[in-house]
């Protein structure tokens, strides 16, 4: 076609040269203009290259999440819209949008804790040492894509057996000197969000930069949430060879939290709430430095500095569903609440190199890099706050329950090669080496001091291998096994009182993901399946043990083993009803097994062997199936989301427990309808219709944050937004 074209312009000019040179005789006739029509596919769901600049995701399971291209909810962050054709995706639904909390196959979705998670691939998680949970609260009105790598990407950025998911955020438009977006969105529970960007380029430098707002009442009594995100970024292109960008986004959020409920509360009303002082506020800095430089034709270099500033705090009456928050009658007032708050300083430095050589004559690649963290996370805890409403973090007693530094140094240094066998087989084998120690100290108002210091000292060894087979263009199967590790928590090794000791030969938990997949396209369908195994080695939990009096006391250390095993299925077909029309119909789903395959955990004073039993917060099946019908410039879709039951500990206990920390998390089938309309090239409208049947339902029952018991998931909720772009 573009060999067409230009002899098309060739023949042209030469006739212009020709006529140009003789008199012209023929008669001049003005033909009408000619407008061509077709239909624009939506293309939401995506592939990443097997090389793209200095990563490698040759035989890698991913998705690529084009974010514009969704009817979904952007403003409140609904995951199982975002990620609907995303296979295995568990979604723990709280804060009302506030974070994404999600995880694949198996592992804990609190925050996205068990993703390496990066915004344009700088490292968002708070401190992946100590607190991996990434408080920074993206608006994704500012994204365009989310890439998500399974575990098996390890090797190339670290710790954390979900993998990699990566924003990429929004960037100038390079067409004009200054460009405008305004994202503005109203609905259920006073929602009144803004989103407003500024874009462009002059001459080789490019911007953009941005500043959102939302206020939301929440589903349940006595939520709310008040949240703030500002973001910029500017890029300096001195010639096609070098690019240097500068960085810093930032995010807050004031969330009034309503409490947990007990299973009593959840069935006589959901909407409910036990507390009305309790409040929840991280605000976060990311800046980031990044230079990318094409070394010569066949290698590129990528440098990027970034850090985590800010913190995490809250004050609240922490006690379970079952204490009532109200006034102490011999204060005469009501309790004090505890007051928490995490300061985090997470630096990385990050070095890539990707070099193309030819082996017999075949492309072959190969990424080599150097990973520097520093990380200090000050934790100051169990502090007395007042008795007061508002969002206060006043002390009355100035000295904290707990007043902590959890510090790590990390190296981490990584290959590896994609071997080209032949022009359809690669083999591609990589290695990852961290070596850091992490020291925690401090003071503990109940707990000897001498018992406090901590030091867990790491040297792992990391070895991966996958392999990519493209029988034909369209078609490819893949596959991998890839170790890797996950920090304990800072959490995980404080004792909790006097009673409780931590194990000072404590270790990290390592284990390994091995994953075979089949995944093309033909015609009008397009799929993705994959059978996968995550091994997850020295969990963390407590023991019952005995001192030499008799006297109980709690041991905190490595507990046992577990093994996840599964299936991903995605399968979509995009059928043209006319010129102008177009149905497309998908389904994603998963079946795993988790369980236990060794450990002990204490119940009690005793301890009860749990293997063979389910982890908890692991479902059976997990499938989203959904249809989308495009006519002209109107998309309309729908998305029937099934979660199966699964347990709340690892002890199956399928009775809940009088404050609902404990039972069985029941099915739930949810239905949402979203709709988009492009009304020109500047105006675009959108339409949900969140939970249609107004389900009432729950995802987990957390024992910590934000509160031990129930937390009720949104009901039915619209939402509608207007978008501009000039």
């Amino acid at each position: 076609m573009v060999r067409n074209g230009l002899t098309i312009v060739c023949f042209i000019s030469t006739l212009g040269l020709l006529s140009a040179q003789t008199e012209d005789t023929l008669q001049k006739k003005l033909l009408p203009s000619v407008t061509i029509e077709a239909q624009a596919i939506k293309n939401d769901i995506l592939r990443l290259d097997q090389v793209s600049g200095v990563f490698l995701y040759s035989g890698k399971k991913n998705e690529v999440i084009s974010i514009t291209s969704l009817d979904a909810n952007i403003t409140e962050r609904t995951g199982r819209q975002l990620f609907a054709k995303v296979p295995g995706v568990f979604i723990y639904d709280m804060e009302g949008g506030n974070q994404i909390n999600i995880a694949t196959r198996g592992l804990d979705p609190h925050r996205g804790w068990e993703f390496n998670q990066r915004k344009d691939g700088a490292i968002s998680n708070s401190d992946l040492y100590a607190y991996p949970a990434s408080h920074y609260s993206i608006p994704m009105e500012s994204v365009e894509k989310i890439e998500l790598i399974r575990g098996t990407s390890s090797l190339q950025y670290g710790a954390q057996f979900g993998g990699m998911m990566n924003y990429v955020t929004k960037q100038a438009d390079t067409t004009k000197r200054i460009s405008f977006e305004s994202f503005n969105t109203i609905g259920s529970f006073n929602l009144l969000s803004s989103y407003n960007a500024i874009g462009g380029k002059i001459n080789k430098i490019k911007y953009y930069a941005y500043y959102t707002q939302r206020t939301r009442g929440g589903y349940r009594d006595n939520e709310h949430t008040d949240y703030d995100a500002q973001g910029a970024n500017i890029t300096f292109d001195p010639n096609d060879d070098l690019s240097i960008r500068l960085d810093w986004v930032r995010s807050n959020y004031n969330y009034c939290i309503p409490g947990p409920l007990t299973d009593v509360m959840f069935l006589q009303n959901p909407r409910q709430a036990t507390r009305s002082r309790n409040y929840f506020n991280p605000t976060i800095n990311i800046p980031s430095f990044t230079l990318k430089y094409k070394i010569t034709d066949q290698t590129n270099l990528q440098f990027v500095s970034s850090a985590v500033i800010g913190q995490r705090a809250s004050v609240i009456y922490d006690k379970p569903a079952t204490i009532k928050d109200t006034i102490n009658l011999a204060l005469g007032q009501y309790n004090n609440r505890q007051v928490d708050i995490d300061r985090f300083n997470s630096y990385t430095q990050e070095l890539r190199l990707m070099h193309n050589y030819k082996l017999a004559g075949i492309n072959n690649h190969i990424i080599a890099g150097v990973q520097l963290m520093n990380n200090d996370l000050h934790r100051t805890q169990l502090g007395k706050g007042t008795a007061g409403f508002d969002y206060d973090l006043t002390l009355i007693d100035p000295v904290w329950g707990r007043d902590m530094h959890f510090k790590t140094n990390n190296l981490a240094l990584f290959a590896e090669n994609s071997f080209s066998l032949s022009s359809k087989l690669s083999l591609n084998l990589g290695a990852r080496f961290e070596s850091g120690e992490s020291q925690m100290d401090g003071n503990i108002i109940y707990y000897p001091e001498n018992q406090i210091p901590v030091s867990i000292k790491r040297k792992f060894p990391l070895f991966g291998a996958s392999f990519s087979y493209k029988p034909s263009l369209t078609s490819e199967f893949y596959g991998g096994f890839s170790q890797t590790y996950r920090p304990m928590l800072f959490k995980d090794i404080v004792p909790g009182s006097i009673f409780e000791k931590v194990d000072p030969n404590i270790k990290d938990a390592d284990g390994y993901n091995a994953e075979v997949g089949y995944r093309g396209s033909y015609k009008y369908i397009k799929w993705d399946i994959t059978g996968f195994m995550l091994r997850y080695n020295n969990r963390f939990g407590t023991l019952a043990m005995t001192e030499t009096n008799g006297d109980f006391y709690t041991y905190r250390t490595n507990i046992g083993n577990s093994v996840t095993k599964g299936i991903e299925m995605f399968i979509q077909g995009s059928w043209p009803i006319s010129k102008f029309s177009q149905l497309t119909i998908f389904t994603s789903t998963s079946i795993m097994d988790g369980k236990y395959i060794s450990g002990n955990l204490k119940s009690g004073n005793e301890n009860i062997d749990i293997k063979g039993k389910k982890i908890e917060s692991v479902p059976n099946v997990i499938s989203r199936t959904g249809a989308t019908l495009q006519v002209k410039k109107i998309s309309f879709s729908t998305l029937l989301s099934h979660t199966a039951s699964s347990f709340a500990d690892p002890f199956n206990t399928v009775a809940p427990n009088t404050t609902g920390t404990i039972g069985l998390v029941p099915a739930y089938t949810l239905l949402d309808i979203n709709s988009t309309l492009n009304v020109n090239r500047n105006i675009k409208l959108k339409a949900s219709i969140n939970n249609l049947t107004d389900k009432q339902y729950f995802t987990k029952r957390p024992l910590f944050y934000p509160g031990p018991g129930i937390w009720p998931s949104d009901g039915r909720s619209v939402t509608f937004s207007i978008i501009f772009k000039i």
